[in-house]
């Protein structure tokens, strides 16, 4: 497992020929993205990801962030070998459950994306306010994606 000592961007967390093949996944997959996004949401995406590998409770991304998730879990080899560099584990996309499924622990709206905000800010990385929802990064009250479906849980 990695020791991350004050990374600044989860970019620095991938070689630049894998980040430049993960941004153009998803420009080519989402063609509605502004042209700087692919490579922030990816940044963010990868920030994300290391700070799972140390988070006790359940995380959740953006809707945005989540692109990148995806984007990376596509190209397995690499995403398996980035878990168990950063993680020391395999980091699963567990989807949020549906209105079917039989009722689980109650937690506040946006939750999850609240403590991966300060998980990632606590990792050292930098966040991208924006692609989380906005400048003050309060998703129990202030955002409006929150919960995009998607968390990861070691508890899971």
């Amino acid at each position: 497992m990695l020791t991350i000592d004050r990374v600044s961007t989860g970019r620095a967390l991938v070689s630049d020929e894998l980040f430049a093949q993960l941004t153009a996944r998803i420009a080519h997959d989402h063609p509605e993205l502004a042209s700087d996004l692919p490579a922030r949401i990816m940044d963010q995406a990868l920030a994300f990801l290391a700070a799972c590998a140390t988070a006790t409770d359940p995380l959740g991304p953006s809707d945005l962030v989540d692109i990148g998730w995806h984007t990376f879990i596509l190209h397995t080899r690499e995403y398996a070998d980035f878990c168990q560099r950063i993680a020391g584990r395999f980091i699963h996309h567990q989807p949020e459950p549906t209105p079917d499924d039989p009722p689980s622990r109650p937690e506040p709206i946006g939750a999850p994306i609240s403590r991966a905000t300060a998980a990632i800010a606590a990792a050292g990385f930098a966040l991208d306010h924006e692609l989380w929802g906005g400048p003050v990064a309060d998703c129990t009250s202030k955002c409006t994606q929150c919960h995009a479906g998607c968390t990861d849980s070691p508890t899971r």
